[in-house]
Parts: C-alpha cells; sequence; structure tokens
C-alpha cells in the first residue's frame, strides 16, 4: 500500500468529518482527523493512503493561503506511435502435397482439374521487432495477376502460424474475407488488427488464400513479378 504525503490548502470548513482541499492543483475531499478542527484557508498536512486523502495536522499560525508541494503532480506518460512497413520474406503457392517452383504468385483454388492451390505469404521475424506495441491498423498491397474469372472475384484469406515457408503445407487458422479485384487490379487491402498483432506478438507469421472446394481459381501476382506484391503495412501505437 502507497502512503504519499503533501501539502494542500482548505477550501472550505470542515463538515461531517471531511473537507474539501486544493491537492496539486485539484480540489480533493479530504477525511480530517476526529479532533482536529479545519477553516477555510488553512495549511494541512495530508497523507494519501491507496486512493483517500487523510488530513492529520494544520500547518503554520494562521491561513496562509494556497500552497504548492514541492514534487509535481506525475505526469502522463507519452505516447509514440508509428509504421512498420514489412516486405515479405517469400510468396509461394503449396499444391498436390508440394510446393510449386515455377511461380513466386499467390493462388487460391485449382485450376483445369488439377489440384487445389493454397497461395502463401510469409513475413519472417520483422513485425516482431514491434513486440510490445499495439497495432492500430494494417493494410496489405495487393496486385491481380491473369487468371481465372477477369471480374472481380471473391477470395478467403486465412491467418497463417509459420513466418517462414515450413517443409509441408502451411498451418491455417483464422478466416476472412480476402481482396476482390477484377484483373490487373491493384488495392491496399485491410486486414484484421488482430491477425496483425499475432504476427507482431510472435503468434502467427503469414497469410494464406484457400477455398476447400477449389472454388474460384484467383491469381495474385508474388514477390517475383510485382516487387511490393504483399507489403504489410502496420500502424502501431505504446
Amino acid at each position: 500500500m502507497s502512503v504519499d504525503a503533501v501539502l494542500a490548502t482548505a477550501t472550505a470548513a470542515k463538515s461531517s468529518g471531511t473537507v474539501t482541499a486544493t491537492v496539486n492543483g485539484e480540489i480533493k475531499t479530504v477525511q480530517v482527523a476526529r479532533d482536529l478542527t479545519v477553516a477555510a484557508g488553512d495549511v494541512l498536512l495530508l497523507h494519501r493512503v491507496g486512493a483517500q486523502w487523510f488530513a492529520s495536522c494544520r500547518l503554520f499560525t494562521a491561513a496562509v493561503g494556497e500552497v504548492e508541494n514541492d514534487a509535481p503532480p506525475p505526469s502522463k506518460p507519452v505516447e509514440v506511435t508509428g509504421r512498420l512497413v514489412v516486405s515479405p520474406v517469400e510468396t509461394r503457392s503449396y499444391k498436390g502435397g508440394t510446393w510449386r517452383t515455377d511461380t513466386t504468385d499467390v493462388l487460391q483454388g485449382s485450376y483445369g482439374g488439377t489440384a487445389n492451390n493454397t497461395g502463401s505469404v510469409f513475413y519472417g521475424s520483422k513485425p516482431r521487432s514491434l513486440a510490445g506495441a499495439t497495432v492500430t491498423a494494417a493494410t496489405i498491397r495487393v496486385r491481380r495477376a491473369r487468371g481465372g474469372a477477369y471480374a472481380a472475384t471473391p477470395t478467403t484469406m486465412r491467418l497463417v502460424t509459420q513466418a517462414t515457408r515450413p517443409g509441408g503445407a502451411p498451418t491455417l487458422t483464422s478466416s476472412t474475407s480476402g481482396p476482390r479485384i477484377a484483373v490487373g487490379s491493384t488495392t491496399d487491402f485491410t486486414i484484421p488488427d488482430s491477425w496483425a498483432q499475432a504476427m507482431v506478438d510472435g503468434t502467427a507469421g503469414g497469410l494464406a488464400f484457400y477455398e476447400a472446394d477449389g472454388s474460384p481459381y484467383v491469381r495474385f501476382a508474388g514477390r517475383g513479378t510485382y516487387s511490393p506484391a504483399f507489403t504489410l503495412t502496420i500502424s502501431w501505437r505504446r
């Protein structure tokens, strides 16, 4: 239990065992010792026990007006904000039990009856440089490449546990609607704050696009064909 001692100036006479007093520029209700008489303007020695102030005695021979304590009230901590830009360490698609080596594009679904793709993006360790910060917003830069219907097509985005490409299939967790854009279009797509926070906290490391039934088929440009592909921008505060 913390106990602080300060000087204060009574703003009124004692009433019903309490008095109002100016403490570090703020008016507080103060409990007064039973045998202590207090008048407006009296300088009081206060002690704080927890959140409650107590007056133990009067100081000086007469009221001297408001007094200031040597120690200023504690200042509020300054909030720091910023943005972190993270380029993926790899973009790749998992298909038929293996990672594709013919493209770095990020694919969702099955084309022409072939095996289903899980397009994946891995962000490495850089998001964890913000450990302890709170994510306030996060976006990814996405460009739709040729493949599937030309028109804007729905996608399903998943959160990935791994921060770098695993030997086998990526571990998919949370799910949400992904970017829906036409072929040739580019957008900065907002991802859930909680997903970016998981990357900062180290419990997740990437994103994926996956539909269990293999439809629709969608192709996003990867790092090999579009250098800003899937750049992650995290806004944060601490």
